[in-house]
């Protein structure tokens, strides 16, 4: 894989395999030992959590919302 001069990279498979689409939202994680790309948590996600305690799910609802603007 090559990045563009654009600092773009091509993974039209791994698109494909997990479900990415334009409008996406990535976290981009630095684990020390290269970059780990991974889908951003949705107002989705959180239907069904039962583990979380309301004020930790209003915590990451808005969160998530501020990041929607």
């Amino acid at each position: 894989m090559m990045v563009t001069r654009k600092g773009q990279a091509i993974i039209l498979e791994l698109r494909e395999k997990y479900g990415l689409r334009e409008g996406t939202k990535l976290d981009v994680i630095d684990t020390g030992e290269g970059i780990l790309l991974k889908k951003a948590l949705s107002t989705g996600n959180l239907i069904g959590t039962s583990n979380s305690t309301y004020n930790q799910l209003k915590k990451h609802l808005n969160k998530v919302r501020r990041e929607d603007i």
